[in-house]
């Protein structure tokens, strides 16, 4: 399986979650993970506990950067796409760039043009912001 599947994988566990979340059905993250992993892959799940783990910040990093929006106005499929590439920006030692290009590809594929140019433009600001408090 390659990473861009792998996020795949992570984006559809995670869009299920939501799904949970918003109809206020209990679940155990690691369930969804087992029910939709044929084999175990640590990448999904440290992408998956990490997404969830911390939800909130990537939460608020999202918020900070959307004009005039709020990450819970967007579908879920769309949630999850920019969570994953927040998460992989702060959190991962994968080049911010591929993090940038993978959410994009994800997003070209499962939203529209809006959403996709609005993820595009959230992860370059958390990116350069990354950059700035790295000097």
């Amino acid at each position: 399986m390659t990473r861009h599947e792998q996020r795949y994988k992570a984006m559809t566990i995670l869009y299920q979650a939501f799904l949970y979340d918003s109809n206020n059905i209990s679940y155990d993250i690691n369930d969804i993970i087992d029910t939709q992993m044929e084999e175990k892959n640590k990448f999904i799940e440290m992408l998956v506990n990490g997404v969830i783990k911390t939800r909130d910040k990537l939460d608020e990093l999202a918020n900070k950067y959307l004009d005039n929006w709020d990450i819970s106005r967007l579908g879920f499929t769309d949630q999850a796409i920019l969570r994953l590439g927040i998460y992989e920006i702060i959190n991962t030692d994968t080049p911010d760039i591929t993090c940038i290009d993978e959410a994009v590809e994800l997003s070209k594929e499962y939203s529209d043009e809006k959403v996709c140019k609005m993820i595009n433009g959230v992860l370059d600001k958390v990116y350069h912001s990354k950059v700035e408090n790295d000097r």
